[in-house]
């Protein structure tokens, strides 16, 4: 098996958050994170948050910054609220924290000059972020200000290497039109936190996933293994380039339960990939 670091985020659970670690933990998962709203209801009761994640034999991996970057009269609000969440984070023993842009896009994609303001406030938030032991990585997602390979790569200029990193998301990557291990192996250096999931097929084989009954439509994005993204070339880069941080599993939506998707992402991690989820480094 293969020595990595392998968490998951319990947006499945949506907000029976602690039901998600329960169950997370009964898979053997190390580490998770979950919805900042959620953890900031804790931002006063710090000890109640960190004892959850004792009671069930977890760390916090990372906490969703984030905000709209290229706003100019959101400036200081995106430097605070992300100041904000590395101190939780860092607080409850993570150092990294993602920094997610939001929507709606403009039309046609986003501009070069709303480009130079948003790694304007990318680089204020990370520097903050770093005073604070925390790494902020920048996370492309799809119907955001930050979506299509232009923009990543005009923001990954922009920005400042020493202090802004990178969060790949396999799945938002490859909806976006990028190959996720091109982009990754341009940007090895900076890669400091991971999104894992995959893509439902366009013509799926509904046999192949796991529904509770036969009409859902299945989710844009699916359990790992069942779509489309190789993620073996996924693992052999980041074997290359010797990552020693997080891969997060994320499922968005299951057409199960939520502890039957993340088996199934489990399973193929462990036996397709060979990477130890209940490896506890």
């Amino acid at each position: 098996m293969l020595k990595m670091k392998v968490s998951c985020h319990l947006i499945t659970w949506e907000e029976d958050f602690v039901k998600g670690m329960e169950e997370a933990s009964s898979l053997g998962f190390p580490a998770c994170e979950t919805f900042t709203r959620i953890a900031l209801k804790y931002e006063d009761r710090i000890h109640e948050f960190k004892a959850l994640f004792e009671q069930h034999d977890l760390v916090l991996s990372a906490l969703y910054g984030g905000g709209r970057f290229s706003d100019p009269m959101q400036f200081n609000e995106t430097v605070a609220y992300n100041t904000r969440v590395a101190k939780f984070a860092a607080l409850n023993g993570s150092d990294r924290i993602v920094l997610g842009p939001r929507g709606p896009r403009t039309a046609g994609g986003t501009t070069l000059e709303e480009l130079k303001i948003a790694a304007r406030a990318m680089n204020e938030s990370a520097k903050r972020c770093y005073d604070l032991g925390v790494k902020a990585c920048v996370h492309p997602h799809l119907h955001t200000e930050l979506q299509n390979e232009n923009e990543l790569d005009a923001i990954m200029e922009m920005t400042d290497p020493n202090f802004v990193f990178f969060c790949p998301d396999t799945a938002h990557l490859t909806k976006a039109g990028m190959d996720p291990v091109t982009v990754m192996r341009r940007y090895k250096d900076r890669i400091a936190y991971m999104h894992i999931k995959d893509v439902t097929p366009d013509d799926p084989d509904r046999s192949k996933f796991p529904v509770l009954t036969g009409d859902e439509a299945l989710p844009i994005f699916c359990e790992l293994g069942l779509g489309s993204i190789d993620f073996p070339a996924v693992v052999r880069l980041l074997e290359e380039i010797h990552y020693d941080g997080w891969m997060t599993i994320e499922i968005d939506q299951s057409t199960s339960t939520p502890l039957n998707s993340l088996k199934v992402c489990r399973d193929y991690v462990e036996q397709k990939l060979g990477v130890s989820v209940r490896n506890r480094i």
